[in-house]
């Protein structure tokens, strides 16, 4: 697993889709870019299996392995949730162990951390704007937070 939440990770380039995960308490956003790395888009919200390490492979963790190899992506960008001071707290130590996790079952595709401060705050102020309000707007915040992750991680690149 990489590290990029303090800049852009050091790897070369691969053409090929990378996947954007939003990692929420309840819900799960998933995003997917083209190959050329060019725009994040919407893929879908899962929803959280709270299950501890000694049980079964929770169902998110395979939901989202699954997404991955459908989508054939050539790495995995992942939500680190940091204070707006860049500090990490009991959220990122959460995420970095669902990451540990999760990287299990999608090795040999390369998991990549993020910074994603302000991301969620991004997406809901965007879909306010678009006038998309209530139940809709819930069921799709993880899915937007996703897409902006995974979209300023994909513009950090081209800089």
């Amino acid at each position: 697993m990489s590290d990029a939440a303090n800049g852009p990770a050091s790897t070369t380039w691969t053409r090929g889709r990378r996947l954007g995960v939003d990692l929420g308490k309840a819900r799960i956003g998933v995003a997917v870019c083209d190959p050329d790395g060019i725009l994040a888009t919407p893929v879908a919200t899962v929803r959280r299996d709270l299950k501890t390490a000694g049980e079964d492979i929770p169902s998110d963790i395979r939901e989202i392995a699954e997404t991955a190899r459908e989508y054939e992506v050539v790495e995995i960008v992942v939500g680190l949730p940091v204070t707006l001071s860049g500090e990490e707290g009991p959220a990122a130590v959460h995420t970095r162990a669902w990451v540990a996790r999760f990287a299990d079952h999608v090795s040999p595709v390369p998991v990549t951390l993020t910074d994603e401060r302000m991301t969620t705050a991004v997406a809901t102020r965007r879909l306010n704007e678009g006038g998309v309000r209530g139940s809709r707007k819930r069921s799709i915040v993880d899915q937007a937070a996703a897409v902006e992750i995974l979209q300023q991680w994909l513009d950090q690149r081209r800089r």
